[in-house]
Formats: structure tokens, C-alpha cells, sequence
């Protein structure tokens, strides 16, 4: 039985090369392999022995004992990956990554002997300084040594052994001709596959350029590209119409052919970094829109019209409005200064940088749907549609078809040629359901199957429509007890609750309340005079429970400047049904506006047992109504001081409330 050795370097290459000559000697030959860097015998003689490359000559001198013929293999390379090769642009620098300099050093030999020298060479391997400005390497099956800063990474696979070595073999066992013949013929036949290859490469290479041009030209922005030497290589149809050059003229002329602003050729011309900036190009304003990609050593640029876009926006904003599917409030609408707020706000708006579901939970008048305008307002999705839904408004039939939508004859009373449901109408935007508690269980099951597949059925229709909506939703009952009573599904609670927003009730935000009634009075007063509220009611509002928050609270302002002709509001204006402690009543007549005013400061500060002072006076009034100057606090604080409400101590002592101010204090809680 004929017998060959195969000594390899590495198991890889060790593997491939076995591989190979199986293939092509079959039965013909027992093929033994060995990698140095696994083990070897202990001693081969009389035997045919292949080395896979003359570099392993040292590492095997003691175990192949002189009665071995030995043949020291040629290697080319893969011809199944070369195409890999041929696709880098020509002039590209790369790098060519091997274990050992002599191996990569013969391989790019045998590269540009091929005639594959489109590309410039440079051989490394690890220790070698590592070139930071090259972005493509090839290497024959060692992709962890190519260094990671590299974008584009070509292995080629491991280097075959040549024909010129496989005649070596045949004739070392005298195999017949016939054997020669069939090897010749398998090369020749791996080489017109790769040319075939390469053909059909080439062919969808240029159908593809062909499709794309025919995109280029279809955008409605202008689009450039320049190659590395300044000259030309893509100018669309808009830019042909832009400039007065056709394709043909432009393509392959430096960009002063086509431009003549001094400062935009400059802009086109950087390559550091991605930018945009204006130009007015035939009297016309353009945003002109430059990123180089570095692989291809090109600058592209596109050129949008900013009048065209500025008209096409405006169109899609006033049709959306049309339909009132726009969001109407950001963050800053939001009010709160308190700690809950901040908090509240703060979370939201991280929420708002992802695309999953999010339950908002909150009492009735809390601001759940401000929350919701305020999500999507800072989402990727601003400028799509908007569409809220109050679920419980709605009965479940007309719910169902505003959901979904309807086919021409679906029921009686369908609008000929049926209906868009606004998880359609908001494809690419938002959906916010209100109030989700008070839907069906009928209609919980449809919603659910809408979250799991991101697609609706419109009712009577027979085909699923694909749809891409954000969806919000919002309720004020308590979703986990209505699972356990059998009325809300587990499966559409866990799908709708994938994030968590908590809105806080105004009972516990209650250091917003001045601000709200500030900026309450001034969007209700229906004059150029602001009504003012009495300030010893401000610690009454802020003692009430609230339990419509801040919709209540809003409600109630509103009444009082009804009934009050809108000017000051006292206590004598609340309504009739609100809840108040019957001890209440004005404070004494010797005490003003503003002295009734500093006191409730006092009484707040010393209740929160915070050092009182001027300057902390004058920041809660700024916080809670008129601000006053520290001069003014100084001269009411004297005052209050003669009345025998305060004791203003000398130094650092501060200021300490009298037993009469507590008494009065407690009268007018």
C-alpha cells in the first residue's frame, strides 16, 4: 500500500492539506498527517514525507531519518476565496497577516505572480509594529492575529499545496498517466469555475450598479460622489437639473467643472469627519450633507432642497393636525418642582428613548395622558403620528372598528370602501389607549394578538395588514386585582407592562400646588388681569386630599373665578361642596396681604424645621406666588416682630415664632 506523511505546522493547515490530497489520490495513497504544534512520532524512515512548507525543516529534523524521501511542498493560494480578493478596490493598501514574515512574504509572491496585484501589500505578522492606517487584511486562515482595529477582514483560507508538488508525488509512486491527465484536467476545471465565477460576479455586479443609479436618480435629493484623486464618479438627476450638466459631462471631471463656490468645493473636498451645512446654489438654499466613507477613499454628499422640504413638512404636520394626530405637550408642560416630580419626569424621559409598550398608571386627573403626549414628543418617532384613544368613552363594537378599522359591507352602516383603524393611522408613530381597564375581554384577546404579531385584521377583512406602532396605554385601576377577579387578561398585562410609569397624586406632590395655581389663574383668567387667590388659602389647598388632583384643583380655580368676577379670590368663593374645616376663617384685619403671606413662609419653614431667614423666605416666595425682595421680607418681618407674631433674634439666632402666631396658625389650618 502506497503511504504519504503529510508535516504541517499547525492542525489547521495540517487539517486542510489532508483534505486535499484525499481528494485527489483517493484510494491510491494512505494519507498520514502530523502537526508540530500537536505531536509527532517518534521517528519516521523509509517513507515518502511532505513537508507543508520549508519553515518546519528544524522542528522535524530529528524524527525524519535520512531513508525518508522528503518533498518540500509549494503552496498557492485558494482559488475558492479568491474572488474575496478581487472585489477590494485597486490601489486600496492591505494587509497581509500570517504567523510567520516568510510565509506572508512568499504568499504575496505568489499574488502578484498571479497577476493579483490590484492592491498594495504589506506583510505583518505578531510583533511587528501594528500600521494604523490600513483597514483591510487578508490572511490565510489566521484571523486572530489581524489586529482589531481592522474593518474589513478577508480570509482566503489556508494555502494549498501547488500542482508542480502533486506531480512531485504521482511520479515518486509511478501512479499512472492517466492520473496526471485527470489532475490537469481538475485544474483546469477549478480554474474556468473560477472564471466563472468571477464572470457572474461581474455580471451582477453591473445589474446592481444599473438598479442602483436607477435609485440615485429617483430620490428626490441631489446626490455626489467624489474618488480619492477629486474627480467625479456619481451625479444624479437632481443635480444635472441643479447645476445645468448632464451625467455624462460631470462623470470623471474634478468638482470645479461642476461648481463654482470657492467654499462649497472646500466642504466637499474634507474627508475628517461626517458634516452638513448650508449653500445657496442658484439662488436656492440647500442643506449639503457630506460623510467620506474610508474603505472606498470617496466623499458622498447629498444636496436637499430647503424650501422643498420645509413645504413637504408642513403638508404632513397640517394634514396629521387635520386628523388630530399630533402630540400636543413636551416635559415643559409638564409642572412640578417637587422631588416626586423630578423623579417622575426623569423616567419618563428615559422611557422615552425605547420602543417597548409602557403602562402608565396613575389616579383620575393626574396627567396621564400630558405624560403621554410628553413620551412621545421625546421619542425617535416625533414627527409621526400621534393617536389617542379613551377606551372606556367608546362602546366595545364602535372601539373595536375605531381599533381595527372595517372592509366595504362589514355590518350595516360601513362607509363604502371601508375604514383605516388608527393602529393603521399611526403606522410609524404612536397609540396611546386610555383608560385600558374598560375594554372587553373580547377585545383584550384582539389587542393581544395586535402586541404579539404587530399586525391588524380590519373586522370583515380576510387579509393581515403589517403595522409599526409604539403603543402607551393608561389606567387608574388596579390591573393585578382585576387578573385574579377574571377580568383582564395575564398574558396582555405582562405585554402592555414590559415598562412602568407611576404618576404621582397631587397629595403627594403637594409643593407643586402653588405653582399649578399660578399657572392655572393665568390660562383661566379670560382678561388682561390675572385673578389672585388670598395667600392665607394656600395652606388650605395644600392640606386638601385632592382626590381628583390636579383636574379638581384646576376645576375649583375655575369656579372661584366665575363667582368671584375674577379679581381676588377668597374663601367665601370656593364651592359650596368643598370639603374644609368649618373653623376656618380670615386672619385678623391688622395683618395684610403680604404679612399674612411671609407668615405662612415662617410656619412652613419652622413646620419642616429648616432654619428660618430672610434668604429662604424670599426663595419660598418666589416658589409660591409673588415674589417678594429681601428688603420687603425685612420690613414685614419688623412688623409681624411689633404685632408679637415673631421674635427676631440678634446674630445667628434667627427668628422664632410666638405662641400666637402658632394659635393663629392653627386656627387657619
Amino acid at each position: 500500500m502506497r503511504e504519504l506523511v503529510l508535516l504541517a505546522g499547525t492542525s489547521e493547515t495540517k487539517r486542510t492539506l489532508t483534505n486535499q490530497l484525499q481528494s485527489i489520490f483517493g484510494e491510491l495513497v494512505k494519507i498520514k498527517s502530523y502537526a508540530t504544534e500537536e505531536f509527532l512520532p517518534e521517528s519516521l524512515s523509509n517513507q515518502l514525507v511532505v513537508y507543508s512548507s520549508y519553515l518546519i525543516k528544524k522542528e522535524v529534523e530529528n524524527v525524519v531519518q535520512q531513508s525518508c524521501k522528503v518533498i518540500i511542498a509549494n503552496r498557492t493560494i485558494n482559488y475558492e476565496f479568491i474572488d474575496q480578493l478581487l472585489s477590494v478596490a485597486a490601489g486600496t493598501e492591505v494587509l497581509y497577516v500570517n504567523d510567520f514574515l516568510e510565509t506572508a512574504l512568499d504568499s504575496i509572491r505568489t499574488l502578484k505572480a498571479l497577476g493579483i496585484n490590484h492592491v498594495t501589500y504589506t506583510p505583518y505578522h505578531p510583533g511587528d509594529p501594528i500600521p494604523s492606517h490600513i483597514n483591510v487584511a487578508i490572511t490565510p486562515g489566521e484571523l486572530a492575529l489581524v489586529p482589531s482595529h481592522i474593518d474589513q477582514k478577508i480570509n482566503l483560507g489556508v494555502r494549498l499545496i501547488d500542482i508542480h508538488t502533486i506531480f512531485k508525488i504521482v511520479d515518486y509512486f509511478e501512479l499512472p498517466d492517466s492520473i496526471s491527465t485527470e489532475l490537469a484536467d481538475r485544474y483546469t476545471k477549478e480554474i474556468i469555475d473560477l472564471t466563472k465565477k468571477l464572470s457572474n460576479a461581474s455580471q451582477k455586479a453591473s445589474t446592481l450598479n444599473r438598479y442602483l443609479m436607477r435609485v440615485v436618480d429617483g430620490v428626490n435629493d441631489g446626490i455626489l460622489a467624489v474618488n480619492s484623486v477629486g474627480h467625479i464618479t456619481v451625479f444624479n438627476e437632481i443635480l444635472e437639473r441643479l447645476t445645468g450638466l448632464s451625467h455624462e459631462f460631470a462623470v470623471g471631471k474634478p468638482l470645479n467643472a461642476a461648481f463654482k463656490n470657492v467654499e462649497l468645493i472646500r466642504f466637499l473636498t474634507k474627508k475628517d469627519i461626517e458634516a452638513k451645512e448650508y449653500f445657496t446654489i442658484k439662488h436656492s438654499p440647500y442643506m449639503v450633507h457630506r460623510f467620506y466613507i474610508k474603505s472606498e477613499k470617496t466623499v458622498v454628499a447629498t444636496f436637499k432642497n430647503i424650501d422643498e422640504t420645509l413645504d413637504m413638512e408642513k403638508a404632513r404636520r397640517s394634514d396629521l393636525q387635520k386628523k388630530g394626530y399630533v402630540s400636543k405637550y413636551t416635559f415643559d408642560h409638564i409642572l412640578g418642582k417637587s422631588k416626586v416630580m423630578k423623579e417622575t419626569k426623569n423616567i419618563a424621559f428615559q422611557l422615552a428613548k425605547t420602543e417597548a409598550p409602557i403602562l402608565i398608571y396613575g389616579e383620575n386627573g393626574t396627567g396621564k395622558e400630558l405624560f403621554a403626549h410628553a413620551i412621545h414628543q421625546a421619542s425617535s418617532r416625533i414627527n409621526s403620528p400621534f393617536v389617542a384613544i379613551n377606551c372606556s368613552a367608546l362602546s366595545e363594537d364602535l372601539l373595536e372598528s375605531e381599533l381595527f378599522g372595517y372592509e366595504e359591507g362589514a355590518f350595516t352602516g360601513a362607509k363604502k370602501g371601508g375604514k383605516k383603524g388608527v393602529f393603521e393611522q399611526s403606522d410609524g408613530g404612536t397609540i396611546f389607549l386610555d383608560e385600558i381597564g374598560d375594554i372587553s375581554i373580547k377585545l383584550q384577546a384582539r389587542l393581544l394578538r395586535v402586541l404579539q404579531e404587530m399586525e391588524i385584521r380590519r373586522i370583515g377583512g380576510d387579509k393581515n395588514i403589517p403595522i409599526n406602532v409604539r403603543v402607551l396605554v393608561a389606567t387608574n385601576k388596579n390591573l393585578a386585582k382585576m387578573i385574579e377577579a377574571g377580568e383582564f387578561r395575564e398574558d396582555l398585562y405582562h405585554r402592555i407592562k414590559v415598562l412602568y410609569l407611576k404618576v404621582p397624586p397631587l397629595r403627594e406632590r403637594t409643593e407643586d400646588i402653588p405653582l399649578l395655581i399660578s399657572a392655572f389663574l393665568e390660562q383661566l383668567s379670560s382678561t388682561d388681569r390675572v385673578p389672585t387667590l388670598e395667600p392665607y388659602l394656600y395652606p388650605l389647598f395644600q392640606k386638601h386630599q385632592w382626590k381628583g388632583n390636579i383636574r379638581e384643583l384646576k376645576n375649583v380655580l375655575q369656579y372661584m373665578i366665575a363667582v368671584s368676577g375674577g379679581v381676588t379670590l377668597t374663601q367665601e368663593h370656593l364651592p359650596t361642596d368643598f370639603q374644609i374645616e368649618k373653623s376656618i376663617r380670615k386672619p385678623d384685619d391688622q395683618l395684610t396681604t403680604a404679612m399674612q403671606f411671609v407668615l405662612s413662609s415662617l410656619f412652613e419653614l419652622h413646620h419642616e424645621g429648616m432654619g428660618i431667614s430672610r434668604k429662604k423666605i424670599v426663595e419660598w416666595t418666589k416658589e409660591n406666588g409673588d415674589a417678594l425682595s429681601e428688603q420687603q421680607v425685612r420690613t414685614i418681618m419688623r412688623k409681624l416682630a411689633v404685632l408679637g407674631f415673631i421674635i427676631i433674634q440678634r446674630g445667628r439666632g434667627g427668628t422664632e415664632l410666638t405662641k400666637k402666631a402658632l394659635d393663629y396658625m392653627k386656627i387657619n389650618e
